[in-house]
């Protein structure tokens, strides 16, 4: 039976921070298979870990996390640093950790890494489920690596992140500690796992087809038209209004949406600058976009308030606990730093709701630059400014 405990610690000593938090979250444990480790980027990241690999010799994985992190106590973030653990502890579980720095080839080093994962599971089989990280920027291409080994297994994850989109996040693997690359845990278990990911987002009828882009990640037309003048006419701004900013905040209500071939919304993709291209009208300016986008795939902009970004958290719990069903043991809630920079100070609202709905059961929440999951369709997809909320049943 899969048990499992929280423990935080805001002690500005790193070493200590993760030490205090792996003792707590392994307190009279004797078959920890897996810590989850976030932290923040004002620790000294090494250190963090090194305390918490004192405390327990099972595997760590995690990364640094924007802001702070949720647990059942409160949000915890300090000046100074802070550390989150939460362990899993089940005699029935393995679970098999690997990762890799950016290199080359992100879809070779996906399927490297999955590999090693299997291997150091000490089996040759395909896991259950696995949990993903990344640094933000080839996520997709790491995942397609890994199901080129293991197939479409279930996913949860998210990005790195740091406190300022300055790229000092980190991402954590056992003793290693690093800025870019991928970590990945294989799941081996007959327990259930299942997410929710959504952006519970609403459409609009402001609608297009991508006609070009560059580089992956940047927009430059809808229907022919230029991305950002386009993205203007949806939200019923100046297109000149967005040329040259970062548009990270101003878009957090307002996001664009990928359909798939059937209509239907499968993830949230988050406008990050508008791009000036030198010229003097704002014709040919484009969108740099938080994830991967190709031609010919249908867009919606999306839309939300404040106060409907709070409510979707209850909301995407109740619905993950009605995929259980067992009774849960864990969650781990992967929330988007964005949507939490939206929500502002009103962030012990969703605190409030996550203790409402998890009744009691030990939880972790991490603010990321980039969320995992799989939608509807049974697809691994990687998106932003989105929930991807896990439940970990004890049977």
């Amino acid at each position: 039976m899969l048990k499992s405990k929280v423990g935080y610690s805001v002690n500005p000593d790193s070493f200590m921070s993760g030490l205090e938090s792996a003792q707590e979250s392994t307190k009279d444990f004797n078959n920890v298979k897996l810590n989850l480790l976030y932290t923040s980027v004002n620790n000294d990241v090494k250190k963090v870990v090194k305390g918490v690999l004192s405390a327990n010799d099972a595997p760590v994985i995690g990364c640094t996390s924007s802001g702070g992190i949720i647990v059942p106590d409160g949000y915890i973030t300090s000046d100074d640093g802070f550390a989150g653990v939460l362990s899993l502890n089940d005699a029935n579980m393995t679970v098999g950790v690997a990762c890799h720095e950016a290199g080359k080839d992100a879809r070779a080093i996906g399927r490297k890494v999955a590999i090693e994962a299997v291997n150091n599971a000490k089996t040759s089989r395909a896991p259950a489920y696995f949990y993903m990280i990344a640094s933000p920027k080839e996520e997709e291409e790491y995942l397609m690596g890994i199901q080129d080994v293991i197939g479409r297994v279930p996913m949860f994850g998210g990005s790195a992140a740091d406190d300022t989109v300055e790229g000092k996040w980190k991402i954590i693997c056992n003793d290693k500690v690093f800025t870019d690359g991928v970590a990945v845990a294989f799941f081996y278990t007959d327990n259930e796992i299942v997410t929710t990911f959504t952006g519970a987002y609403k459409e609009t009828d402001n609608m297009g087809l991508i006609t070009e882009v560059k580089d992956k990640r940047t927009l430059v037309s809808i229907d022919g038209v230029s991305a950002l003048k386009k993205y203007a006419q949806w939200i019923n701004v100046p297109p000149a209004s967005l040329v040259g900013k970062n548009l990270l905040e101003a878009s957090i209500t307002k996001p664009i949406g990928v359909k798939d071939p059937l209509g239907n919304l499968t993830v949230v993709r988050h406008p990050m600058f508008g791009n000036d291209m030198g010229t003097k009208t704002t014709t040919d300016d484009t969108i740099t976009l938080g994830n991967k986008v190709v031609v010919g795939t249908a867009l919606v902009q999306l839309e939300a308030t404040v106060d409907d970004l709070i409510d979707s958290t209850g909301k995407t719990i109740k619905d993950v606990k009605q995929q259980l069903y067992s009774d849960p043991a864990a969650y781990v809630f992967i929330h988007c730093g964005g949507r939490k920079l939206g929500i502002g100070d009103r962030i012990e609202e969703v605190h409030r709701q996550m203790v409402k709905e998890t009744r009691g059961i030990p939880f972790i929440t991490c603010f990321t630059f980039g969320e995992y999951g799989y939608d509807e369709h049974s697809s691994n997809i990687c998106g932003g400014l989105m929930l991807s909320f896990t439940a970990f049943g004890k049977n």
